[in-house]
């Protein structure tokens, strides 16, 4: 790293103590900022920095700043990305980078108007197993991909929803964006682009609490032939279960799973056998839930070295546009006139 970059982190909440505790290795937060002004001033107090409470007055007070660290709720990603890459600064957003795919093609329009980089959280992708299907694939080892199964079967409670953004379709967007949008990241990652979609959504157990569906199954043509399916529902009981990616392939059969895409599970594959791999990191545990594995030293590792003129492949913004398009072609499917809605 050539040099000490200076951040400013935009919402205070849950996600953002990960964020700041890797800033803090690679140079000073200088600003912090959140509607919620104890939040704001915990924050400052901590990393002994300047508290706001509107972003607009951060950007009037703040000069200079490398990076903008956005972990706001989902429905205000685009207009705080945005408005930092037109103040000159670089932008990591929080997942999902957006809920529109026009937010998403505006904040990456932004982004070269203004001649910053953007990049996006895919934590998941440093899982060790995911980052060696990944490998598996790139070098041909199971043949063609003719079909795969990804099941996330979590659990959110009322409990979550309450006095809350999530659940919100202006801020939280759908469960696709907020607990599984990982999963579809991981989708296009392994397997490229989607040609068709087949989806049907119910809320079951959230219809006082969110106002979108809790469960959903997806039928899904790849560009590539491979055919598959999508199981997502937030209605585990009591806990999470699994967060899972099979593949069945020419040459090859290999299920990654766990609760956390962290655990492989099962492997079949023509004279290869996966070695020995290193130990995923623990969950985001929230308290009264837990969340996607917690790759953040990874995350920001590949963020300093795409600020310093490297490549960063697996954090790029063009990426993020696509796990936003596939998720809204998703949902408009399952919203189609056409589907048997109760």
């Amino acid at each position: 790293m050539s040099k000490l970059y200076s951040f400013v982190l935009i919402g205070c909440g849950q996600i953002s103590v990960r964020h700041a505790e890797q800033i803090k290795k690679y140079g000073s937060i200088r600003a912090v900022c959140d509607i919620n002004r104890q939040k704001a001033d915990q924050m400052a107090a901590l990393y002994h920095s300047k508290a706001y409470y509107h972003i607009d007055e951060m950007l009037r007070s703040e000069k200079g700043i490398d990076v903008a660290a956005i972990c706001t709720p989902n429905g205000l990603h685009a207009v705080h990305a945005i408005a930092c890459l037109k103040h000159g600064m670089h932008v990591l957003c929080e997942k999902p980078m957006a809920i529109t795919l026009k937010d998403a093609r505006d904040m990456m329009q932004a982004a070269i108007e203004n001649n910053k980089k953007l990049f996006v959280v895919k934590q998941n992708r440093y899982n060790p197993p995911v980052a060696e299907l990944k490998k598996i694939i790139m070098e041909n080892t199971l043949g063609a991909i003719y079909s795969f199964q990804i099941n996330c079967f979590w659990n959110r409670t009322k409990a979550y929803y309450q006095h809350s953004w999530r659940g919100t379709k202006e801020l939280d967007g759908g469960i696709l964006f907020t607990q599984f949008s990982h999963f579809i990241d991981l989708l296009y990652w392994l397997l490229g682009d989607v040609k068709n979609i087949d989806a049907i959504g119910r809320n079951y157990q959230h219809k006082d609490c969110i106002e979108f569906e809790d469960t959903g199954i997806v039928q899904i043509e790849m560009q590539n032939g491979a055919i598959g399916s999508l199981h997502f529902t937030i209605n585990s009981f009591e806990r999470n279960m699994e967060g899972s990616i099979t593949l069945f392939g020419e040459k090859g059969t290999i299920k990654i799973g766990g609760q956390y895409l962290n655990v492989l599970e099962y492997q079949r594959i023509l004279d290869y056998r996966v070695p020995r791999l290193s130990e995923s990191k623990a969950a985001n545990d929230y308290g009264f839930y837990t969340g996607s594995m917690s790759n953040h030293d990874k995350v920001y590792e590949n963020l300093l070295k795409g600020l310093d003129g490297g490549e960063h492949e697996s954090a790029m913004a063009e990426d993020g546009i696509k796990t936003v398009e596939i998720i809204e072609k998703i949902y408009t499917d399952m919203k189609s006139p056409l589907k048997n809605h109760p």
